[in-house]
């Protein structure tokens, strides 16, 4: 086991059946790194105006990759990662045109934008003034440089929105090599 890499089939105890007991201490690094941001208050959207989201707190960052000054994502580990976001966006006089997306090293990652949109409608024809986006996908990361934003879109007849804090996170796990 020069290089650290431990190939078996089979592991049991010192009898040779049964289950192995891992000591205190030991931590198994399945998953990682992860982490889950949220916003402490609803934030404003300017109407026809992308905005990044400001994740300012963290429900847990397993390696300190999440950087709520920035609002950015930089895994310290190469892999694939799955990523989410819900998002919710209210608009007092009503949505009709709606997105949240991911975006890695400032460009978009295609089919991360998700969108609610109402064709040839304008913010009067409709009575919603709220919508619900939600996002999962697998991005591949390079451990070092590579790094995931967020942002919302939103068109109102003219008037701000929000991005509702009780209502949107966002994350991402390793999920493998």
């Amino acid at each position: 086991m020069a290089d650290g890499t431990l190939k078996v089939g089979t592991i049991t105890n010192s009898a040779g059946s049964g289950n192995i007991t891992i000591g205190s201490g030991v931590t198994l690094l399945s998953n990682v790194p992860a982490f889950q941001a949220f916003i402490s208050g609803d934030q404003t959207l300017n109407n026809d105006t992308v905005t990044t989201i400001a994740w300012n707190n963290e429900t847990f960052d397993s390696d300190s990759d999440f950087d709520t000054s920035n609002y950015r994502f930089t895994p310290s580990v190469a892999g694939k990662y799955l990523v989410y976001i819900n998002c919710n966006i209210d608009a007092p006089s009503g949505i009709y045109y709606a997105s949240s997306e991911i975006q890695k090293n400032g460009s978009n990652i295609p089919s991360s934008r998700i969108v609610n949109i109402w064709e040839n409608a304008s913010s009067s024809d409709y009575s919603i003034e709220g919508i619900f986006l939600s996002y999962q996908g697998i991005v591949d990361m390079n451990g070092s440089t590579d790094y995931l934003t967020s942002n919302a879109y939103m068109a109102g007849g003219g008037n701000a929105g929000t991005v509702e804090a009780t209502r949107t996170i966002w994350g991402a796990y390793r999920i493998g090599a």
